[in-house]
Protein backbone atom coordinates (compact mmCIF):
# COMPACT_ATOMS: atom_id res chain seq x y z
CA UNK A 1 0.00 0.00 0.00
CA UNK A 2 0.98 3.62 -0.49
CA UNK A 3 -0.11 6.30 1.97
CA UNK A 4 -0.72 9.18 -0.40
CA UNK A 5 -1.00 11.80 2.36
CA UNK A 6 0.82 11.67 5.69
CA UNK A 7 2.32 14.49 7.77
CA UNK A 8 5.14 12.38 9.17
CA UNK A 9 7.13 15.53 9.92
CA UNK A 10 4.50 16.77 12.41
CA UNK A 11 5.65 17.29 16.02
CA UNK A 12 3.23 14.55 17.13
CA UNK A 13 5.78 12.07 15.71
CA UNK A 14 8.89 13.61 17.26
CA UNK A 15 8.99 11.06 20.09
CA UNK A 16 8.62 7.89 18.00
CA UNK A 17 8.99 8.78 14.30
CA UNK A 18 11.41 5.92 13.52
CA UNK A 19 9.09 3.46 15.24
CA UNK A 20 6.08 4.79 13.32
CA UNK A 21 8.00 4.33 10.06
CA UNK A 22 8.84 0.77 11.09
CA UNK A 23 5.24 0.01 12.04
CA UNK A 24 4.06 1.28 8.67
CA UNK A 25 6.54 -0.93 6.84
CA UNK A 26 5.46 -3.88 8.96
CA UNK A 27 1.84 -3.22 8.03
CA UNK A 28 2.66 -3.26 4.32
CA UNK A 29 2.88 0.48 3.67
CA UNK A 30 5.72 0.59 1.16
CA UNK A 31 5.72 4.34 0.46
CA UNK A 32 4.38 7.58 1.89
CA UNK A 33 3.84 11.00 0.36
CA UNK A 34 4.68 13.68 2.95
CA UNK A 35 3.23 17.10 2.02
CA UNK A 36 4.35 20.36 3.59
CA UNK A 37 2.21 23.05 5.22
CA UNK A 38 4.43 26.16 5.39
CA UNK A 39 7.85 27.36 4.25
CA UNK A 40 9.29 27.11 7.75
CA UNK A 41 8.54 23.37 7.76
CA UNK A 42 10.34 22.51 4.53
CA UNK A 43 13.83 21.84 5.99
CA UNK A 44 12.50 19.46 8.66
CA UNK A 45 10.33 17.68 6.10
CA UNK A 46 13.39 17.13 3.91
CA UNK A 47 15.25 15.62 6.86
CA UNK A 48 12.34 13.34 7.76
CA UNK A 49 12.04 12.02 4.21
CA UNK A 50 15.74 11.16 4.28
CA UNK A 51 15.18 8.81 7.22
CA UNK A 52 14.05 5.80 5.18
CA UNK A 53 13.41 4.66 1.61
CA UNK A 54 9.90 5.25 0.31
CA UNK A 55 9.33 8.63 2.01
CA UNK A 56 8.59 11.20 -0.69
CA UNK A 57 8.43 14.93 -0.04
CA UNK A 58 6.01 17.47 -1.48
CA UNK A 59 6.52 21.17 -0.82
CA UNK A 60 3.75 23.73 -0.56
CA UNK A 61 1.77 26.32 1.40
CA UNK A 62 -1.35 25.04 3.18
CA UNK A 63 -4.36 27.42 3.27
CA UNK A 64 -4.97 26.90 7.00
CA UNK A 65 -1.53 28.40 7.74
CA UNK A 66 -2.22 31.58 5.81
CA UNK A 67 -0.86 33.80 8.60
CA UNK A 68 2.57 32.20 8.17
CA UNK A 69 2.77 32.69 4.40
CA UNK A 70 4.45 35.61 2.64
CA UNK A 71 4.42 36.44 -1.08
CA UNK A 72 8.16 35.72 -1.29
CA UNK A 73 7.47 32.15 -0.17
CA UNK A 74 6.17 31.41 -3.68
CA UNK A 75 9.59 32.44 -5.02
CA UNK A 76 11.26 30.25 -2.40
CA UNK A 77 8.98 27.38 -3.38
CA UNK A 78 10.21 27.64 -6.96
CA UNK A 79 13.79 27.34 -5.69
CA UNK A 80 12.94 24.32 -3.54
CA UNK A 81 11.24 22.60 -6.45
CA UNK A 82 14.20 23.23 -8.74
CA UNK A 83 16.72 22.01 -6.18
CA UNK A 84 14.91 19.20 -4.34
CA UNK A 85 12.81 17.71 -7.16
CA UNK A 86 9.80 16.76 -5.02
CA UNK A 87 7.11 14.35 -6.22
CA UNK A 88 4.36 16.99 -5.96
CA UNK A 89 3.44 20.55 -5.05
CA UNK A 90 1.39 20.78 -1.88
CA UNK A 91 -0.35 20.69 0.38
CA UNK A 92 -2.10 23.66 -1.15
CA UNK A 93 -5.70 24.63 -1.70
CA UNK A 94 -8.65 26.47 -0.20
CA UNK A 95 -10.38 26.25 3.18
CA UNK A 96 -13.74 27.99 3.55
CA UNK A 97 -14.56 26.16 6.79
CA UNK A 98 -12.13 27.89 9.15
CA UNK A 99 -13.20 31.44 9.96
CA UNK A 100 -10.79 34.32 9.45
CA UNK A 101 -8.97 32.95 6.41
CA UNK A 102 -9.32 35.52 3.64
CA UNK A 103 -10.62 33.75 0.50
CA UNK A 104 -8.86 36.13 -1.91
CA UNK A 105 -5.51 35.73 -0.17
CA UNK A 106 -5.96 31.95 -0.13
CA UNK A 107 -6.68 31.95 -3.85
CA UNK A 108 -3.55 34.02 -4.57
CA UNK A 109 -1.32 31.40 -2.94
CA UNK A 110 -3.31 28.50 -4.40
CA UNK A 111 -3.20 29.81 -7.96
CA UNK A 112 0.50 30.60 -7.58
CA UNK A 113 1.22 27.02 -6.56
CA UNK A 114 -0.94 25.61 -9.35
CA UNK A 115 1.05 27.66 -11.84
CA UNK A 116 4.32 26.29 -10.43
CA UNK A 117 2.99 22.73 -10.64
CA UNK A 118 2.06 23.26 -14.28
CA UNK A 119 5.44 24.81 -15.04
CA UNK A 120 7.39 21.93 -13.49
CA UNK A 121 5.04 19.18 -14.67
CA UNK A 122 4.26 18.11 -11.11
CA UNK A 123 0.97 16.92 -9.60
CA UNK A 124 -0.71 19.03 -6.93
CA UNK A 125 -1.97 17.83 -3.57
CA UNK A 126 -5.12 19.85 -2.91
CA UNK A 127 -6.92 20.65 0.34
CA UNK A 128 -10.50 21.73 -0.40
CA UNK A 129 -12.74 22.01 2.65
CA UNK A 130 -16.15 23.46 1.84
CA UNK A 131 -14.38 24.82 -1.24
CA UNK A 132 -14.45 22.05 -3.82
CA UNK A 133 -16.22 24.14 -6.48
CA UNK A 134 -13.80 27.02 -5.95
CA UNK A 135 -10.83 24.65 -6.15
CA UNK A 136 -12.17 23.16 -9.37
CA UNK A 137 -12.56 26.67 -10.79
CA UNK A 138 -8.90 27.47 -10.05
CA UNK A 139 -7.75 24.16 -11.51
CA UNK A 140 -9.69 24.89 -14.69
CA UNK A 141 -8.45 28.49 -14.84
CA UNK A 142 -4.76 27.52 -14.59
CA UNK A 143 -5.17 24.42 -16.77
CA UNK A 144 -2.75 21.68 -17.74
CA UNK A 145 -2.75 20.13 -14.27
CA UNK A 146 -3.06 16.75 -12.59
CA UNK A 147 -3.24 15.83 -8.95
CA UNK A 148 -5.37 14.69 -6.04
CA UNK A 149 -7.96 16.32 -3.82
CA UNK A 150 -7.12 14.71 -0.52
CA UNK A 151 -9.64 13.84 2.19
CA UNK A 152 -12.38 14.35 -0.38
CA UNK A 153 -15.76 15.26 1.11
CA UNK A 154 -17.60 16.61 -1.91
CA UNK A 155 -20.46 15.32 -4.02
CA UNK A 156 -20.41 12.59 -6.68
CA UNK A 157 -20.83 15.28 -9.34
CA UNK A 158 -17.81 17.19 -8.01
CA UNK A 159 -15.83 13.95 -8.01
CA UNK A 160 -16.75 13.37 -11.67
CA UNK A 161 -15.62 16.89 -12.56
CA UNK A 162 -12.27 16.20 -10.92
CA UNK A 163 -11.83 12.89 -12.74
CA UNK A 164 -12.49 14.68 -16.02
CA UNK A 165 -9.71 17.11 -15.10
CA UNK A 166 -7.23 14.24 -14.52
CA UNK A 167 -7.52 14.48 -10.73
CA UNK A 168 -7.83 11.64 -8.26
CA UNK A 169 -9.50 11.70 -4.86
CA UNK A 170 -7.94 10.58 -1.61
CA UNK A 171 -9.94 8.75 1.04
CA UNK A 172 -8.84 8.03 4.59
CA UNK A 173 -10.11 7.64 8.12
CA UNK A 174 -13.51 9.34 7.62
CA UNK A 175 -14.67 6.54 5.30
CA UNK A 176 -14.41 4.05 8.19
CA UNK A 177 -17.20 5.76 10.15
CA UNK A 178 -20.56 4.05 9.60
CA UNK A 179 -22.48 7.34 9.53
CA UNK A 180 -20.41 8.71 6.64
CA UNK A 181 -23.05 7.50 4.21
CA UNK A 182 -22.31 9.72 1.20
CA UNK A 183 -18.57 9.14 1.44
CA UNK A 184 -18.99 5.38 1.82
CA UNK A 185 -21.34 5.26 -1.17
CA UNK A 186 -18.77 7.10 -3.26
CA UNK A 187 -16.02 4.72 -2.12
CA UNK A 188 -18.19 1.77 -3.08
CA UNK A 189 -19.15 2.98 -6.54
CA UNK A 190 -16.34 5.18 -7.92
CA UNK A 191 -13.91 3.94 -10.57
CA UNK A 192 -10.91 2.39 -8.85
CA UNK A 193 -8.54 4.13 -11.28
CA UNK A 194 -9.18 7.50 -9.57
CA UNK A 195 -8.81 6.38 -5.93
CA UNK A 196 -5.90 6.95 -3.57
CA UNK A 197 -5.63 5.74 0.03
CA UNK A 198 -4.39 8.08 2.75
CA UNK A 199 -4.20 8.48 6.51
CA UNK A 200 -3.55 12.25 6.86
CA UNK A 201 -1.56 11.24 9.96
CA UNK A 202 -1.45 12.40 12.68
CA UNK A 203 -4.97 13.69 11.96
CA UNK A 204 -8.22 12.01 10.89
CA UNK A 205 -7.98 8.75 12.88
CA UNK A 206 -10.14 5.86 11.71
CA UNK A 207 -13.11 4.59 13.71
CA UNK A 208 -10.94 2.04 15.49
CA UNK A 209 -8.75 4.71 17.13
CA UNK A 210 -11.27 7.53 17.44
CA UNK A 211 -9.77 10.51 19.25
CA UNK A 212 -6.21 9.15 19.15
CA UNK A 213 -3.16 10.04 17.12
CA UNK A 214 -3.29 8.55 13.64
CA UNK A 215 -0.28 6.98 11.93
CA UNK A 216 0.54 5.45 8.52
CA UNK A 217 0.22 1.84 9.74
CA UNK A 218 -3.53 2.50 10.09
CA UNK A 219 -3.79 2.61 6.29
CA UNK A 220 -4.64 -1.09 6.55
CA UNK A 221 -7.95 -0.19 8.18
CA UNK A 222 -8.83 2.27 5.39
CA UNK A 223 -7.97 -0.31 2.75
CA UNK A 224 -10.01 -3.05 4.43
CA UNK A 225 -13.02 -0.77 4.84
CA UNK A 226 -13.06 0.30 1.20
CA UNK A 227 -12.56 -3.30 0.08
CA UNK A 228 -15.57 -4.39 2.13
CA UNK A 229 -17.70 -1.55 0.74
CA UNK A 230 -16.80 -2.56 -2.81
CA UNK A 231 -17.10 -6.31 -2.29
CA UNK A 232 -13.45 -6.66 -3.25
CA UNK A 233 -10.38 -8.08 -1.56
CA UNK A 234 -8.03 -5.78 0.36
CA UNK A 235 -5.26 -7.02 -1.92
CA UNK A 236 -7.16 -5.78 -4.99
CA UNK A 237 -7.71 -2.33 -3.45
CA UNK A 238 -4.10 -2.13 -2.26
CA UNK A 239 -2.74 -3.05 -5.69
CA UNK A 240 -5.05 -0.73 -7.64
CA UNK A 241 -4.55 2.32 -5.44
CA UNK A 242 -0.79 1.76 -5.29
CA UNK A 243 -0.67 1.65 -9.08
CA UNK A 244 -2.60 4.92 -9.11
CA UNK A 245 -0.17 6.57 -6.68
CA UNK A 246 2.87 5.39 -8.64
CA UNK A 247 1.32 6.74 -11.83
CA UNK A 248 0.34 10.12 -10.37
CA UNK A 249 3.53 10.81 -8.44
CA UNK A 250 5.79 8.98 -10.92
CA UNK A 251 7.35 6.91 -8.17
Amino acid sequence: MIDSHCHLDAPEFDADRAQAIARAAGAGVTAQIVPAIAAASWPKLREVCAMAPGLHAAYGLHPMYLAEHRPEHLDELREWIERERPVAVGECGLDYFVEGLDPEEQRTYFDGQLALAREFGLPVIVHARRAVDAAIASIKRIGGLRGVVHSFSGSPEQARQLWNLDFMIGLGGPVTYERANRLRKLAAEMPLEFLLLETDSPDQPDAGIRGQRNEPARLVRVCETIAALRGASPQEIAAGTSDNARRLFRL
